[in-house]
């Protein structure tokens, strides 16, 4: 049985659907103006008889649109003109056969001959047929529009899933480049115990993170073990001096989002906070619900950055600026990210994206 879904997804089915529709309407017209007229019902049989010719006629013209569809505008518009006059010169005769025959009224043949069956064509058949000829080309163009605005969607989906895709491979690099420079440090100062752990650390955290799909959103609860893995790792190289505490409701541990989105933000952290302080520094994540909106922070107790309006000038650090990228290509101005100074020193840096679990 043929479904509505059917009839949307295929174009035979659409044609034959508005045929259908479009000539039945016809019919119904004027069946109407007849009954206002008070001509007897039986007309209707003459309306459906010369529906269905035109229906028939009318198929022939699609078949002869669709042969020159691909010629030059002129051809298209010649043909056209040539063709819905050829099928009104043979539905008009129908027409007229139809009528007289119904009347028993042949005096028109009588007195013209064979022309009598030809009245007509001009003054309305002809251009009825060219009122179908423009809905015809007007619903074909219709349709390739829509088929273009559909592809230029896809276009757009595809170049905007393959600059995620980029934006989050091109944390790994970045993280391991960092990764193993202090690996080598600690291998020039004879730490291998500390060298080994960070290693073994390493390949966990990089097998964890590189099984997820970089289009894939997790939930938070997820992205927290993730940073935990990862401060394991800074853990080994700066030891006491890296101080880090979570504060994370548990509504917000539900909350979906982009995959090592805090990774960058932590890095950022420990590289102001923590490497270039001989005493260290602490580290607070925290993350809450708050009007249908998933506040995120990483919040240190280091020297700062002076901010203006709650960005960042002249910053150029790769983490946080593919973060602010990625945020933007997957919610648009439905995201905020800010930097705030706290007191007496330090720094916060907020990110707000909608609220989003798993049902």
């Amino acid at each position: 049985m043929i479904q509505l879904s059917d009839i949307y997804q295929n174009r035979n089915y659409q044609f034959w659907a508005l045929q259908l529709l479009g000539w039945t309407g016809w019919v119904t017209l004027f069946a109407i103006r007849d009954a206002y007229w008070g001509q007897p019902y039986e007309r209707i049989l003459l309306l459906v008889v010369d529906a269905i010719a035109g229906l028939l006629l009318t198929t022939i013209l699609r078949y002869i649109y669709r042969w020159i569809w691909d010629r030059p505008v002129y051809q298209r518009v010649f043909t056209v003109l040539v063709a819905s006059y050829a099928i009104a010169a043979v539905w008009q005769p129908i027409k007229n056969y139809s009528q007289f025959y119904y009347y028993q009224d042949f005096e028109l043949i009588e007195e013209f001959g064979h022309m009598g069956y030809f009245g007509g064509i001009i003054g309305y058949s002809y251009f009825l047929m060219l009122g179908w000829s423009g809905l015809y080309f007007a619903l074909k163009f219709y349709r390739l529009l829509q088929l273009e605005i559909q592809r230029s969607i896809r276009a757009e989906s595809l170049a905007h899933e393959a600059q995620l895709r980029m934006l989050r491979y091109q944390l790994n690099p970045h993280f391991l480049f960092n990764t193993l420079n202090a690996i080598s440090t600690l291998i020039l100062d004879r730490n291998t115990d500390s060298a080994n752990a960070m290693v073994s650390k390493l390949s966990h955290f990089l097998r964890y993170s590189l099984d997820k799909d970089p289009m894939q959103r997790v939930d938070l609860e997820h992205e927290i073990n993730t940073m935990q893995l990862y401060l394991e790792i800074e853990q080994v190289r700066f030891d006491e001096r890296l101080k880090v505490s979570f504060e994370v409701n548990e509504d917000a541990k539900r909350a979906l989002v982009p995959s090592l989105i805090l990774q960058p933000l932590v890095e950022n952290s420990i590289k102001y906070a923590v490497a270039n302080r001989e005493g260290g520094g602490e580290i607070t994540i925290a993350a809450s619900r708050m009007n249908g909106e998933l506040l995120l922070s990483v919040t240190d107790d280091g020297p700062g950055i002076e901010t203006v309006n709650g960005e960042v000038p002249e910053f150029t650090g790769v983490g946080l600026a593919n973060t602010r990228e990625r945020l933007a290509q997957l919610y648009g101005k439905k995201h905020g990210c800010e930097f705030r100074q706290v007191e007496p020193h330090g720094l916060q840096i907020e990110i707000r994206i909608p609220y989003e679990a798993e049902a």
